[in-house]
């Protein structure tokens, strides 16, 4: 109720309150004035013969505190220049106390005057910053305010701490700080706490958000900091001093990000790859893994051109509609089907090519994280292999046009159960396009993928970000990398350009150094790389080791075989396959051992069936 009765006052009303106050404490002060001296004289007497003055210095202190624009000045930001004009009315109603003495013949000396008008000036000074406090805490406590920590008590925090006081929606708590000098210290009305009782502050003072308040610090250790506050319970921002953002450097800028160019190793192709509308348009599309950074990238260049229907399956309910979302929002989108199922599901996926007349279906759908396919080798093969050739078949017995598998670099001579398993699912495609009736079959092979979820790139950005280090797995590793335009863009086009059996590959041009690719991103992001030449930067980049399976060189080509396609920068290669029966056996046997989860057998099928498998780069047993 005092909330909303504060809240609902104007400012008039507001001045009229402070000016009637500035009267009440004058006649007050002539009052108290009076009590002090009558009981040192004892004469009691003369607190009756003083009403009439104090009533005149109340009517002098109203005219005198409006004229010196006192009831005008706000209560947060009441300091020491209105404390000066507190004290000119102090001294103008002591000037007019004893003029008014004189013409009403009061007796008063004049040092009780002079003591009248210091207890003016206590009272003028003290109600304010009395009332500022209590209207302070009504606020506080009749609306919501954001409860801040201030990570560092030195100038910037109790700068900051100090601006807080004067906001109705912030409200600083206390500070943090690591010097054990300022622990336990009471600075700026807030007490100094160690970091190591964060999460006792959060939790019982109800923490909004930690405020790092140490510019001087550089940003990797300011980002360390922030990275071991991120499970408190509270959000975590860092300050910029206020000499940063207004002194002759001007506000500090972000730091461009790396162009994408320089961490290719050449210019970007969507420019050099033609439009494929002709291809796709007026055409029923299925694409499945619609939901994974290919697959909606796919769905967006289609949707360019002009399907009749667009068809999204995907097993992740939260990726399925999130792409399904983004289509279905855009203008004159065509017919969106979304599709929650699995790719090893026979009937759905039969039913939903016969149901909506599929003509073209892109297999983006795979388990492709390498670490985790490794870890989970039965869940893998028979999601990639076993996937595959469930919706390769279906798109057969269905009289799809076109199927066009998205394969990886991976596949080439692997040295892992992913890279085996694409190159499986590869042999199931060529298989099925030396029988298949009216379906095209065909694949695209193409290296790592900048932005894409299993790519090395937002790992490095998510590392820089807190401060490093950045893990590289060997000094020496490269990959090949292209854009998920490119990519998307790349399927499409020679998609267009299948016969059957198809493997396409992009010319990616040199294989990038990760070690250069990292580098590149830290100073990219404003940073400088800690080694062995300069012990003082910032982030430093540690070697791991190659995981199980992992190769130092990929490569894109199984036999140097290649013949030329329409676009000069897209090859089709010449490889070996295996037969019907080879192909039935090599499935039969892959079934059983995904049927009794015997990995060992599922590992036997690769090194049996899949051609130019590999030890490890790094000399260890192979994983296969």
């Amino acid at each position: 109720m005092i909330y909303r009765l504060v809240t609902a006052m104007t400012r008039r009303q507001k001045q009229c309150v402070f000016a009637a106050m500035d009267a009440l404490v004058a006649a007050a002060a002539v009052l108290v004035s009076v009590v002090l001296v009558a009981s040192l004289r004892g004469e009691a007497a003369a607190l009756a013969q003083a009403m009439p003055l104090a009533l005149c210095a109340a009517c002098a202190a109203v005219v005198l505190s409006w004229s010196l624009g006192l009831p005008q000045v706000k209560l947060n930001a009441f300091e020491m220049r209105s404390a000066a004009r507190a004290a000119l009315l102090a001294l103008f109603v002591t000037v007019a106390g004893i003029g008014l003495d004189a013409i009403l013949n009061t007796g008063f000396a004049i040092g009780q005057h002079v003591i009248a008008g210091l207890i003016l000036l206590i009272l003028t000074v003290s109600w304010r910053l009395l009332l500022l406090n209590v209207t302070n805490e009504i606020y506080r406590r009749g609306k919501p305010r954001m409860r801040v920590l201030i990570y560092g008590a030195g100038q910037t925090g109790r700068q900051l701490a100090a601006a807080l006081r004067h906001d109705e929606k912030i409200y600083p708590v206390a500070f943090l700080d690591d010097n054990p000098t300022l622990q336990s210290l009471v600075i700026g009305g807030l007490r100094v706490h160690a970091p190591s009782a964060v999460e006792d502050l959060v939790r019982k003072k109800t923490i909004d958000r930690i405020v790092l308040a140490m510019p001087s610090i550089n940003t990797p250790a300011l980002a360390r900091i922030a990275h071991g506050l991120r499970n408190v319970g509270a959000e975590v921002h860092a300050l910029p001093s206020f000499a940063q953002m207004v002194g002759q450097s001007g506000v500090p800028m972000r730091a461009a990000p790396v162009p994408l160019d320089s961490l290719l190793g050449r210019s970007r192709l969507e420019s050099d790859l033609p439009l494929v509308g002709d291809t796709y348009s007026g055409r029923r599309v299925m694409v499945t893994g619609a939901g994974g950074s290919i697959g909606s990238e796919l769905c967006r260049q289609i949707l360019a051109c002009n399907p009749h229907c667009l068809v999204l399956v995907d097993q992740s309910e939260l990726a399925l509609y999130t792409i399904e979302k983004e289509l279905t929002e855009l203008d004159a989108a065509p017919e969106i089907v979304p599709v929650l199922g699995s790719i090893l599901d026979g009937p759905t996926m039969t039913n939903v090519m016969r149901r909506h007349r599929i003509d073209v279906v892109l297999h983006a759908a795979a388990y492709k994280h390498l670490p985790l396919v490794e870890a989970n080798p039965i869940a893998g093969l028979e999601n990639n292999v076993l996937g595959t050739r469930v919706l390769a078949e279906a798109a057969r017995e269905t009289e799809v046009e076109r199927f066009i598998l998205i394969s990886s670099d991976k596949a080439v001579r692997p040295t892992n159960v992913m890279g085996a398993s694409k190159r499986l699912a590869e042999l199931v495609v060529q298989d099925l396009a030396t029988r298949s009736g009216r379906t095209r079959f065909s694949m695209v092979r193409f290296g790592n993928v900048l932005g894409s979820s299993g790519s090395v790139v937002p790992l490095f950005e998510e590392q820089i970000a807190r401060g490093g280090p950045v893990t590289l797995t060997h000094a020496e590793v490269t990959r090949y990398f292209m854009t998920i335009a490119e990519a998307a863009r790349l399927v499409l086009l020679a998609g267009s350009f299948a016969r059957g059996g198809d493997v396409f590959v992009l010319d990616m041009g040199a294989a990038v150094p990760i070690r250069r690719l990292a580098r590149q991103m830290i100073e990219g992001a404003g940073f400088s790389v800690r080694d062995a030449d300069n012990p003082d930067g910032d982030i430093e980049i540690r070697i791991t080791g190659l995981r199980q399976g992992e190769k130092l060189h990929e490569e894109l080509l199984i036999a140097p075989d290649m013949l030329t396609t329409p676009h000069a920068k897209i090859m089709r290669a010449q490889e070996s396959y295996l037969s019907e029966f080879e192909t039935a056996n090599a499935l039969r046997a892959l079934r059983d051992a995904i049927d009794d989860r015997d990995e060992a057998a599922a590992r036997a099928v690769i090194g049996r069936w899949v051609e130019g498998v590999a030890a490890p780069a790094h000399g260890g047993a192979a994983s296969l």
